[in-house]
Parts: C-alpha cells; sequence; structure tokens
C-alpha cells in the first residue's frame, strides 16, 4: 500500500478521501489555489502545497503544476476526485510519465469512455443499446443542426468530453439548435479543453439508473448494485439513492451485467460507474448513456447500502491488490438518500460569499467542504456538502434526510436546504415514481414558498436585539424608544427577504418586547436562542452579519437584511426608465458579449453571458432600443453590477431587465 497520497481536488470529496487515507495510516497531501487557502481540506490533511491562482485553469487544472506538487511531496501516488483532472487521460499519462500511480484506469480506457462519441461506439458493437442520435467526431455546427432535423425534436445538444452535465442544453426548436450549439460548444471548451459535440434524441418520462462497478488489474469485474439519479435540474442531479424504486430482480441482473461487460470491453481497472437511461413506462429496456471513469458524487449512497468503502477499494486496486470481493459477497442493507447542498438561491443562481456560521446534524453522515469562515468562491463549483440518510426502508430513510435538513443551519451563503426539503416530501419522490423531469415540472415553485410570519418576526426580533446589545447603557442610546415626557416609541425595523420587504415595528427590551402588537422576548446567549412571539416559543439560530439576519427556526434557513433606508434596489426601480439598466444576478466573468457598443437590438436579444461557479447565465434586453456596454470580455464582475443599459426605442417603454433561465454546468453528475 501506498506510504502518502496527493488529493489533486478540493471541497468536500478531499475532506473524504482524507478521512480514508487517515484510517488506512497513509500520508495526505493537499493542493490548493489562493482562493483555498484555508479550506477545511486543508486543514484536514498532514500536508498542503499550494498550486497556483484562484482560477481554475491556473491551479486545479494545471497538470504541470499538481505533477509538481506531487513529486515535491514525495508522494507516490495521485488521487483526482471528481471533476478537475478526474477524466483526463492527458494527466493519467503524465502521472506514468513521473513515475507517480495514478488512482483510476488506464490513460485508454479513459481516452475511450471519456470520449462520450467513441464510447457510445464502442458498446454499441458490444452489443449493448444506446440511446438514438448522431454520434460521429468533428462534426461542424451545420452537420449538427441538419443532424437535429433527421433525428426529430427534441433533441440533445452534448459534449463528448466531461460529464456532470456541463453543457447539455435540451432543444425543442429548429430555431434554438445554432444558439444551443454555440453556448454547448463554448462550455465544453472551457470546461474540458475540447468542443466536440454529438447529440441525442430527448427520451420523455425518463429514468436516470447508473451501475457501481469494482474491476481489478487481474481481470475480475464487480458491480455494487444500482443508484437512482433521476430527481435532476439542468441535467444536474440533485437527490441520489440507492437502491432504484424502479427495477425488478430481473432488470437490475441485466443492467448489472450489462455494466460490467461495459467496462470488461475497455480492460477496465478500478471504480466506475455505467450510465443508463430507462423509460418509466418501460422499465425492463435501458440504454447505454456514458460511463464515468472516476468516483462519482454520489458513491456514498453505493457505501452506505453495501458496507464497501469505495475510495479504499480505489487504493487497493492502484496498488496492484486484486478483489477482495466477490460478486456474490456483495449484500444489500436497507436504503439510502443523499441530498446535494449547492450555494444558490431559489431560481438556482449561484451564490458566494463567506460562511459566518455552519451546524449539520449528527446522527447521519455528511460529507463536508465547508466550515465558519470558508469563502465560497465564484471560480468553482457551488455544492457545499452532502447529506446521506440510511434507513431499513426507503420510506425510513427518506424520513431521516427529511430531519437532517430541517437540522442543517449554513449562515453568511444561501443555500438550497428549503428547496431539498420541499423535494424530499414532494409527492412523486415519496412513491418513487419520479424522472429526471420531475423538478422542472413539478417542484420548483415550491423553492419560493412565503416567509411564515412568525419568522418575519423572528428575524425583527433579532435585529432589535442586536441593536440592543450593541448600543450604550443610557436611555439616549438603547433603542427602546424612550422619550423625555412622553410614552416609548415604537424603534420600526425594516426588512427585506428575496423581493418582499416589510417594516415591523419593535418596542421594548428583548427579553420583554412587542413586535408588531404582540408579546415577544429573546433568550439565551450566542447563536442559540429561544424566542417566544405572542405564545409560542422555537428554538432559533440566529446571526446578524452586517447588514443581514440570518434565521434558523428549525426547518430552515433565511436571510433577511435590514433596510435603514430608502436602498439602491428601490431607487432604481424609479429611476428613468427609458435607460433600463441590466445588472449582473450574480458574480462572475463574462465569457460572451454577442453585441457591440451602439448597437440597436430586440427585446429578449441575448446582450452578454456571465459565468460563475460553472454556470451560464444571459443577461437578456428588457426593451428594443440603443445598447451601451458597462462590461467587456473576460471581465469579471460583482453581484448586482451594472453591465449595460439600454436607450430604448420608444421612451414609454418600462420593464425590468429580463433574465433567462441559466444553464447549469456542475462538477459532477
Amino acid at each position: 500500500m501506498f506510504q502518502t497520497v496527493l488529493i489533486a481536488n478540493r471541497g468536500e470529496i478531499a475532506v473524504r478521501i482524507i478521512r480514508t487515507l487517515r484510517r488506512l495510516g497513509i500520508r495526505s497531501v493537499a493542493v490548493y489555489s489562493d482562493a483555498d487557502a484555508q479550506a477545511p481540506h486543508v486543514r484536514a490533511a498532514d500536508v498542503a502545497l499550494r498550486i497556483g491562482p484562484a482560477r481554475a485553469a491556473e491551479s486545479y487544472l494545471n497538470i504541470d503544476r499538481v505533477i509538481d506538487a506531487a513529486v515535491r511531496s514525495g508522494a507516490e501516488a495521485i488521487h483526482p476526485g471528481y471533476g478537475f483532472l478526474s477524466e483526463n487521460a492527458g494527466f493519467a499519462a503524465a502521472c506514468a510519465a513521473a513515475g507517480l500511480t495514478y488512482i483510476g484506469p488506464d490513460p485508454r480506457a479513459t481516452e475511450i469512455m471519456g470520449d462520450k462519441i467513441s464510447a457510445k461506439q464502442r458498446v454499441e458493437a458490444d452489443g449493448v443499446a444506446g440511446i438514438p442520435g448522431r454520434a460521429e467526431p468533428g462534426m461542424t455546427d451545420e452537420q449538427l443542426i441538419s443532424a437535429a432535423d433527421e433525428i426529430g425534436y427534441p433533441v440533445l445538444v452534448k459534449p463528448s468530453a466531461g460529464g456532470g452535465g456541463k453543457g447539455m442544453i435540451d432543444v425543442h426548436r429548429r430555431d434554438d439548435v445554432p444558439d444551443a450549439v454555440a453556448t454547448a460548444r463554448r462550455i465544453a471548451r472551457a470546461a474540458f479543453g475540447d468542443d466536440t459535440l454529438f447529440l441525442e434524441k430527448l427520451i420523455t418520462s425518463p429514468r436516470h439508473i447508473e451501475v457501481q462497478i469494482l474491476a481489478d488489474t487481474r481481470g475480475n469485474v464487480i458491480h455494487l448494485g444500482e443508484r437512482e439519479c433521476s430527481l435532476q435540474r439542468r441535467h444536474q442531479k440533485v437527490i441520489e439513492e440507492a437502491p432504484s424504486s424502479l427495477l425488478d430482480t430481473d432488470t437490475r441482473a441485466r443492467i448489472g451485467a450489462a455494466a460490467c461487460d461495459v467496462a470488461r470491453s475497455v480492460d477496465y481497472t478500478g471504480a466506475g460507474t455505467v450510465e443508463f437511461l430507462v423509460s418509466a413506462d418501460a422499465p425492463e429496456e435501458f440504454f447505454f448513456m456514458e460511463m464515468n471513469t472516476r468516483l462519482q458524487v454520489e458513491h456514498p449512497v453505493t457505501e452506505q447500502v453495501t458496507g464497501i468503502d469505495l475510495v479504499e477499494q480505489q487504493l487497493l486496486i492502484a496498488a496492484g491488490e486484486p478483489l477482495s470481493i466477490a460478486q456474490d459477497d456483495v449484500t444489500f442493507t436497507g436504503h439510502a438518500v443523499e441530498a446535494r447542498l449547492y450555494a444558490e438561491d431559489a431560481q438556482f443562481l449561484p451564490q458566494a460569499g463567506t460562511v459566518e456560521y455552519v451546524s449539520f446534524p449528527d446522527d447521519v453522515r455528511v460529507d463536508s467542504g465547508i466550515a465558519a469562515g470558508t469563502t465560497v468562491s465564484a471560480d468553482y463549483d457551488p455544492m457545499l456538502a452532502k447529506i446521506i440518510a440510511h434507513d431499513s426502508t426507503r420510506g425510513g430513510a427518506l424520513q431521516r434526510l427529511g430531519r437532517a435538513l430541517d437540522a442543517t443551519v449554513v449562515f453568511g451563503v444561501t443555500t438550497n436546504t428549503s428547496f431539498l426539503r420541499d423535494l424530499v416530501d414532494d409527492g412523486s419522490v415519496r412513491r418513487g415514481t419520479m424522472d429526471t423531469t420531475t423538478i422542472d415540472r413539478r417542484v420548483v415553485g415550491a423553492a419560493s414558498a412565503a416567509v411564515p410570519e412568525r419568522v418575519w418576526l423572528t428575524a425583527a426580533l433579532a435585529a432589535h436585539d442586536a441593536r440592543w446589545n450593541n448600543a450604550g447603557r443610557t436611555p439616549w442610546a438603547s433603542p427602546s424608544g424612550w422619550r423625555l415626557g412622553a410614552p416609548p416609541r415604537a424603534i420600526e425595523t425594516r426588512m427585506r427577504h428575496g423581493d418582499d420587504e416589510r417594516r415591523i415595528a419593535v418596542s421594548g427590551r428583548p427579553e420583554n418586547a412587542c413586535v408588531d402588537g404582540q408579546l415577544a422576548a429573546v433568550r439565551g446567549s450566542g447563536h442559540h436562542r429561544l424566542v417566544t412571539v405572542d405564545g409560542e416559543t422555537v428554538p432559533a439560530t440566529i446571526l446578524r452579519a452586517h447588514a443581514d439576519i440570518w434565521v434558523h427556526d428549525g426547518q430552515m434557513s433565511r436571510c433577511f437584511h435590514l433596510v435603514e433606508r430608502d436602498s439602491a434596489r428601490e431607487t432604481r426601480r424609479h429611476a428613468d426608465a427609458s435607460e433600463p439598466e441590466l445588472r449582473s444576478p450574480m458574480p462572475g466573468t463574462v465569457v460572451a458579449v454577442p453585441v457591440a457598443p451602439g448597437d440597436n437590438v430586440d427585446a429578449g436579444d441575448t446582450v452578454l453571458v456571465i459565468e460563475a461557479m460553472k454556470m451560464e447565465h444571459r443577461i437578456t434586453a428588457p426593451a428594443a432600443g440603443t445598447v451601451t456596454l458597462a462590461a467587456s470580455l473576460n471581465q469579471t464582475v460583482a453581484k448586482d453590477a451594472i453591465v449595460a443599459t439600454i436607450a430604448a426605442a420608444d421612451p414609454a417603454v418600462s420593464a425590468e431587465p429580463s433574465h433567462e433561465d441559466a444553464r447549469h454546468r456542475g462538477d459532477d453528475a
């Protein structure tokens, strides 16, 4: 076994790999960019080496710098994790050339399966059915457009390299194909250095089923069962589980055998995942999609039901050991469900910032890459952690996951916790009848549910408490509303949550207050308080960070912005509508500017494309007019920064800037 292993990755997967290395007594080496100098994976490792600035291309994706760090640290092997260089055949070859063991398949298998076109051709030649479409190397834009017409709409545009849903775009109309192709090429080129594309027929009511395999260097190949990964949005998985509720015993055996055949076709070694698409209307049929030649984000659910540490198996196989597990030795116990915690808002737009406070439940498995003080950078994927629940039944596992999400508290960065909680309770999820379109069709609206009244009042009381604690001891300084010769006056607290704004009157000391005419009190110290409003007591976690009040009331975390005076946002709404300002909805980089200063545009035309955290977002013209640009190609912009203005052709036209749905480019499938 190796003495020292370098992890060529960051975040929760680096922390998770380090955990197994520590258990096996192997020295761990972390690498980090400037953005990650204080990250949890850096602190968890035995040794940590800087490899460059925040931009991934100059750090985590720079093969020479990663290899140099491994050599300097005395590492014998490199674990690539997932994302970044994990499916880069050139990286695997560079490891071998430097005398380092790459913990993964050999470059040949990585190259064949890393190219979805060659993988599709290989497995179909071996008799495994693939999804109908056109998969030919080097197809031009014109050929792709023509192929889409031949296949028939809807179609799916897919990059041949990489994975994780990056660059995958649904197209339902011929007019949208050119733009989809251009976008997919740009994403693929930036993420994988290869903009080769192909097309597949978009299958309706699909279920996404994948099979975990292990293969050693002696020709032994086994599978560890399947995972259900149908809960996705924009081809990015959100909640995964094992086993699938769709497959019967016969289909489970056949799909497992097919996955092993796919691995054998390229003499695969290590841990890998073979992905299939299954129609909910014909679950006995399955179609090969791709093989991921690495560990998957969702690997913990397989570990939970099999009791097998997949990272340990990767290490043993890379060290030349034969599999110690035969197919008949693999047993499955209970059910496991995993939820991915992202830094994103209700519209799935990525969020950046500093984690001010974090608390996870201790009765479920949590693979986390954050801690208090962690900077969530726009340079990387927005996934923060994974919460994994295991129980004897599927219903029990979903209940445990729901309770775990209730107990998850993250302040300082907006997360998708409430969306995940709603998703767990969705009827089709509970029944096990969901498919890959469930989120888009039925669940998205739940993420923007109204904030309960008691949470607004709790936030107002928390703000009042913060003011009281920061004030002096004299009545002139305390925010009690005390007035000489007159009854006390309530202090008005003005707050905003998303687009909702409230004015709430608070008077008295925090421990004996009146909030909007209701008796209230806050007791306790630190972040954990007991808040009573009109007789109802709620254990709340409260934090004030600058102008924000964060409240977790036992169900979810919410952020309220304190508005002491007219905000810039409100001022903008009353500004001259003849030149509406287009603002960036997230911090990021301008990756495309299809217009020039002075161009005339129509309503809905794309003015700029902003990329952050592997997501692209189009900024479109709200009305016809003339463009003035305030940002240029490759420029970094802050959230809410003005990037352009439109001098409306008709001064009477008044509209807010519009934003197309973002196209998510997650780090892993």
